[in-house]
């Protein structure tokens, strides 16, 4: 690449370098206070919390925190799931001037050790009993802490009764504390590529992001009646990112940390907008197509979804829609598209989508149903989103324009930089991190991009995941995976081949998705996944997968071997982040026998297309 690339928008809301994250809830009382900030669920419903009843619950809980002494500055390790309690915590901590390390709630107990002890936390607040738990076999390890609270054991009532006698100007007091360039919270990084780092992230990367963003989309945020159901981690920055903006904005935030129960908490609550990992949405694919394989309407669903595609990318395009495309079209509409507009809440116009790739296909499949599907950009670093489509600046296969507030930059390489408003401080306790990190004020993501001429963002890769065959050919093992893995059955999919001779994958199936796909397809829907490792129609499918990915690269990008494993990977064995991301280099370690077997194999024993 000749020069660099850039584009940097000016931030469109004044900077107030004063504001903290507390002062967005005070605003939103002031404008709405009897506003539904959130709702909870009761019985088969859902009761609905005002947002002056929220900062009471807030304040109550703050003065718990100060009266178990809690000090301004004091760091408090919190470990739960994605509840209405989740963001009560956050807000309390905020309020008494402490600062929240949010541990994800799936951690091992070495993994709790390691964040409570490296941020400094005096306290520990877990949900339930197995989260103590958790907390409990590290105890001793952590020399720090002075008290451990399980929410399971009634914590919440006990602070909030042993706060009754703080005094509201002692609170009042130290919301105000904290200006903009004061720490708000300590997230630790995911640790796909190594041991979590904890990020630094001020008052003003939430205030100002949370500002801007909501001008950046208006139309879903500030929509009379916008209203989101939160089902992804909150202690991941993507998800605590938007319920704040979601207090700033004055959008009603409902919570379903069981994403089994998700279709009927959509079908109840009625959301406007979801935020979401591309997962989803080709769970919510799959499992619609593989419903309608069992009922014997497969190909009814398969060209519905073809035609919602085409009908989709022809008015991307700006062009001509055929006039039998617009009849299927509204058939389609009336048999299929409908049903899953209702399945998802009957009101879902906006998804915002971040973390990996979405594809186009699921992109347009989507639009066709009337949801506009934002993809976005960022990392814990940058507070979440750097880059994202808007309403009005949309193109599906793009993570979209660059935020208000931000600068985005490609480096010689085609490394994506990020500068402005949303990049963290420093690393904490970590000065050479940190260092490593920035050329000037430009945080280096590791990333690799590409700019249209429009400004849109497309995500090519990851710098430290390029594949170098034998031949001296790159690889970015994305482009081939994420299509891979859009197939019902496949679970996981890696890409190997560095210095060796050619590319090939190891693939693990979706427990999940397998028993019903087993059944479709006449096969017995309670094979292991050792026995669907081996049979042939299993690998059939896995080959066709590979093939439909094959043909977007060249011949010596495809893949010309896969080993289909008989294991899951899960966040629990190791192999997989809290967000579901791959931890490329512990798989690559420990399946480093199977990587060994694809090429010390000759190639013709396995029924893989070399064509």
């Amino acid at each position: 690449m000749s020069a660099a690339v850039q584009f940097e928008v000016p931030a469109v809301v004044p900077a107030d370098p004063n504001a903290n994250v507390a002062d967005l809830l005070v605003e939103r009382v002031r404008a709405t206070p009897s506003l539904a900030l959130f709702a909870v669920p009761e019985g088969a419903g859902w009761r609905d919390i005002t947002a002056a009843e929220f900062q009471r619950q807030v304040i109550e809980l703050a003065k718990g925190f100060v009266a178990a002494g809690i000090e301004p500055g004091d760091k408090v390790a919190f470990i739960a799931r994605t509840t209405y309690e989740w963001s009560l915590v956050d807000f309390a901590l905020f309020f008494a001037g402490a600062v929240m390390v949010p541990v994800y709630e799936t951690s091992s107990a070495a993994q709790i050790s390691w964040i409570v002890s490296d941020s400094g936390a005096i306290a520990v607040l877990s949900e339930s009993e197995e989260h103590a738990a958790r907390v409990a076999e590290v105890r001793d390890e952590l020399p720090l802490v002075r008290d451990t609270w399980s929410m399971a054991s009634g914590a919440l009532d006990t602070l909030r009764a042993g706060g009754v006698s703080v005094d509201d100007g002692e609170i009042e007091r130290r919301r105000g504390l904290a200006v903009g360039s004061d720490i708000a919270t300590l997230i630790y990084t995911s640790g796909s590529t190594g041991r979590p780092k904890g990020c630094v992230l001020t008052h003003s990367n939430f205030v100002e992001l949370a500002r801007n963003s909501a001008t950046s989309l208006e139309e879903v945020v500030n929509t009379p009646g916008a209203s989101t159901l939160l089902f992804i981690t909150t202690a991941h920055v993507f998800a605590r990112f938007i319920s704040i903006l979601d207090v700033h904005a004055g959008v009603k935030t409902g919570h379903q940390p069981d994403t089994k129960q998700l279709l009927p908490a959509l079908g109840s609550f009625q959301p406007t907008f979801l935020l979401a990992v591309p997962r989803v949405f080709e769970k919510v694919y799959n499992s619609a197509e593989q419903k309608a394989e069992a009922g014997g309407k497969g190909k009814i669903f398969r060209a519905a979804a073809a035609t919602a595609v085409e009908h989709s990318a022809l008015l991307q395009d700006g062009k001509k829609v055929p006039l039998l495309t617009k009849i299927k079209f509204a058939l389609f509409d009336k048999l299929v598209y409908s049903k899953l507009r209702e399945a998802m809440g009957g009101r879902v116009t906006y998804a915002v989508s971040g973390s990996a790739p979405l594809g186009p296909r699921l992109g347009h499949f989507f639009h066709s149903l009337g949801v506009t599907i934002l993809e976005g950009y960022g990392l814990t670093e940058t507070t979440a989103p750097a880059t994202v489509s808007t309403p009005e600046k949309a193109k599906i296969g793009t993570v979209g324009p660059v935020l208000p507030g931000v600068g985005v930059r490609l480096a010689e390489d085609g490394e994506i930089e990020v500068r402005g408003i949303n990049v963290f401080k420093e690393y904490w306790r970590n000065p050479e991190a940190t260092a490593a990190a920035f050329d000037g004020d430009w945080f280096k993501t590791g990333d690799l991009g590409s700019f249209d001429d429009e400004g849109f963002l497309s995500i090519t890769g990851r710098k430290k995941e390029i594949i170098v065959t034998a031949g001296g050919k790159n690889v970015a093992p994305a482009a081939l995976e994420d299509p891979i893995r859009a197939n019902p059955i496949v679970g996981q999919v890696v890409v190997v081949g560095d210095q060796k001779p050619f590319i090939a994958a190891l693939v693990t199936l979706d427990p999940e998705m397998l028993p019903t796909w087993l059944a479709n397809n006449g096969l017995p829907a309670d094979m292991s996944l050792e026995e669907a490792a081996k049979n042939p129609k299993v690998r059939d499918e896995v080959q066709l997968a590979v093939d439909r990915a094959n043909k977007s690269v060249s011949r010596a990008e495809s893949i010309r071997k896969f080993t289909i494993l008989p294991v899951e990977w899960t966040e629990g064995s190791g192999h997989l982040t809290p967000k579901m991301s791959i931890k490329r280099g512990v798989i690559l370690d420990d399946f480093a026998d199977a990587v060994d077997e694809i090429y010390t194999v000759p190639v013709n024993t396995t029924n893989v297309s070399l064509g």
